[in-house]
């Protein structure tokens, strides 16, 4: 199993690798490594920090809201009260749902056959399992699909919102991280913990020639 855990610094994001035994389930770690991604190499020139919201429009406010909370688990804060039309905020995983009713919900398309090649938002989680369980329990339709790589199995669910638009659960972070620029891939070495600090000065050098 491969856990990401990142902190950002002024020029730098750094990312902690870590591996677990294959053969105990145990959370013992017996390598950890640390990836210095270079923010200059990575196109940032707008300086975004973090995605904030999704915007989504509904036939049914109240539906959406019951959908995003009592299903996914966000919360409901208040909302901007200037705003002079209908719709509803929540909250939850560092990310916001911003729902806005249609207005002219019945042009909105109807749910079609769930395609996991469709737009949609994906949600990591703890259990699988627990998942489809309660998928099952409340009734949402869902399709479940499969990926492998590299001895790696990612399991991923696809089921729709009250609206048609597609939610999709997964174990994703079981896939490492890997950059495909040659620019970010050179300054991605995977460093021992115990020698990042002699390497850290190494890497601001080579980012001030």
């Amino acid at each position: 199993m491969w856990a990401l855990m990142c902190r950002n610094h002024p020029n730098t994001l750094a990312v902690t690798i870590s591996t677990s035994s294959p053969h105990n389930h145990s959370p013992f770690v017996f390598g950890s490594w640390i990836c210095l991604i270079m923010k200059d190499h990575m196109g940032n020139s707008l300086h975004l920090k973090s995605l904030n919201h999704i915007s989504l429009l509904c036939r049914s406010v109240e539906e959406s809201i019951n959908f995003y909370r009592d299903v996914l688990g966000f919360v409901p804060i208040r909302r901007p009260g200037s705003f002079n039309f209908d719709g509803a905020w929540l909250f939850g995983f560092g990310i916001g749902i911003h729902l806005l009713r249609s207005e002219n919900p019945e042009k909105m398309p109807r749910k079609s056959e769930i395609n996991p090649k469709d737009n949609h938002i994906s949600f990591q989680c703890e259990s699988m399992g627990a998942v489809e369980k309660k998928l099952k329990e409340l009734g949402i339709e869902h399709v479940r699909a499969l990926v492998e790589e590299g001895g790696i199995q990612v399991e991923q669910l696809f089921f729709h919102d009250p609206d048609g638009f597609m939610i999709e659960i997964c174990n994703c972070d079981n896939l490492p991280v890997i950059p495909l620029a040659g620019e970010v891939a050179r300054s991605c070495s995977c460093l021992n913990l115990q020698t990042m600090q002699q390497e850290r000065p190494m890497l601001q050098q080579e980012r001030a020639i």
